[in-house]
Protein backbone atom coordinates (compact mmCIF):
# COMPACT_ATOMS: atom_id res chain seq x y z
CA UNK A 1 0.00 0.00 0.00
CA UNK A 2 1.57 3.32 -0.83
CA UNK A 3 -0.13 5.22 2.44
CA UNK A 4 2.03 2.62 4.44
CA UNK A 5 5.52 3.59 2.49
CA UNK A 6 4.67 7.02 3.50
CA UNK A 7 3.88 6.48 6.92
CA UNK A 8 7.44 4.33 6.85
CA UNK A 9 9.50 7.08 5.22
CA UNK A 10 7.81 9.64 7.78
CA UNK A 11 8.66 7.50 11.02
CA UNK A 12 12.45 7.42 9.31
CA UNK A 13 12.60 10.87 8.82
CA UNK A 14 11.55 11.27 12.85
CA UNK A 15 14.28 8.52 13.68
CA UNK A 16 16.82 10.87 11.85
CA UNK A 17 16.01 13.60 14.70
CA UNK A 18 18.74 13.97 17.32
CA UNK A 19 17.31 16.93 19.60
CA UNK A 20 14.51 18.08 21.07
CA UNK A 21 15.08 21.51 19.10
CA UNK A 22 15.36 19.19 15.98
CA UNK A 23 11.89 17.99 16.22
CA UNK A 24 10.42 20.90 17.33
CA UNK A 25 11.47 22.69 14.10
CA UNK A 26 10.22 19.58 12.11
CA UNK A 27 6.92 19.54 13.78
CA UNK A 28 6.63 23.51 12.89
CA UNK A 29 7.61 22.71 9.43
CA UNK A 30 5.61 20.19 9.00
CA UNK A 31 2.12 20.64 10.74
CA UNK A 32 -0.13 23.71 10.74
CA UNK A 33 -0.08 25.66 14.25
CA UNK A 34 -3.42 24.23 14.58
CA UNK A 35 -2.50 20.47 14.16
CA UNK A 36 0.17 21.11 16.28
CA UNK A 37 -1.94 22.52 19.42
CA UNK A 38 -4.26 18.83 18.45
CA UNK A 39 -1.12 16.93 18.94
CA UNK A 40 -0.59 18.56 22.12
CA UNK A 41 -3.88 18.43 23.48
CA UNK A 42 -4.31 14.54 22.68
CA UNK A 43 -0.90 14.17 24.49
CA UNK A 44 -1.98 15.90 27.19
CA UNK A 45 -4.84 14.04 27.35
CA UNK A 46 -3.24 10.85 27.21
CA UNK A 47 -1.01 11.64 30.18
CA UNK A 48 -3.99 12.56 32.61
CA UNK A 49 -5.92 9.50 31.50
CA UNK A 50 -2.64 7.65 32.33
CA UNK A 51 -2.76 9.35 35.67
CA UNK A 52 -6.04 7.85 36.07
CA UNK A 53 -7.07 10.18 38.41
CA UNK A 54 -9.36 12.81 36.04
CA UNK A 55 -12.89 12.08 34.44
CA UNK A 56 -13.04 12.88 31.17
CA UNK A 57 -15.14 16.07 32.07
CA UNK A 58 -12.05 17.17 34.46
CA UNK A 59 -9.84 16.35 31.38
CA UNK A 60 -12.13 18.30 29.18
CA UNK A 61 -11.46 21.40 31.79
CA UNK A 62 -8.30 21.08 32.28
CA UNK A 63 -7.16 20.77 28.61
CA UNK A 64 -10.03 21.85 26.46
CA UNK A 65 -10.40 18.95 24.61
CA UNK A 66 -13.62 17.59 23.29
CA UNK A 67 -15.20 14.51 25.01
CA UNK A 68 -15.05 12.69 21.62
CA UNK A 69 -11.36 13.32 21.37
CA UNK A 70 -10.52 12.19 25.08
CA UNK A 71 -12.88 8.70 23.89
CA UNK A 72 -10.86 8.24 21.17
CA UNK A 73 -7.22 9.18 22.96
CA UNK A 74 -8.99 6.39 25.78
CA UNK A 75 -9.64 4.07 23.16
CA UNK A 76 -6.43 4.20 21.73
CA UNK A 77 -4.43 4.01 24.81
CA UNK A 78 -6.28 0.67 25.98
CA UNK A 79 -8.01 -0.76 23.39
CA UNK A 80 -5.94 -0.61 20.61
CA UNK A 81 -3.12 -2.94 19.19
CA UNK A 82 -1.07 -0.43 18.23
CA UNK A 83 0.63 0.73 21.63
CA UNK A 84 2.56 3.67 20.26
CA UNK A 85 0.76 5.83 23.68
CA UNK A 86 2.09 3.10 26.34
CA UNK A 87 5.38 2.49 24.22
CA UNK A 88 5.87 6.18 25.34
CA UNK A 89 4.60 6.24 28.67
CA UNK A 90 6.64 3.69 29.67
CA UNK A 91 9.96 4.85 28.48
CA UNK A 92 9.10 7.86 29.82
CA UNK A 93 8.54 6.04 33.21
CA UNK A 94 12.29 4.40 32.64
CA UNK A 95 13.92 7.86 31.71
CA UNK A 96 12.50 8.99 35.09
CA UNK A 97 13.46 6.25 37.14
CA UNK A 98 17.16 5.89 35.77
CA UNK A 99 17.28 10.22 36.68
Amino acid sequence: MEDDHHTVDLADAILLLESKGEVEVFLKDLCTPQEIKALKERWRVCQLLERGTSSYRQIHSITGASLTTIGRVARFLKDEPYCGYQTVLKKLKTEVQNE
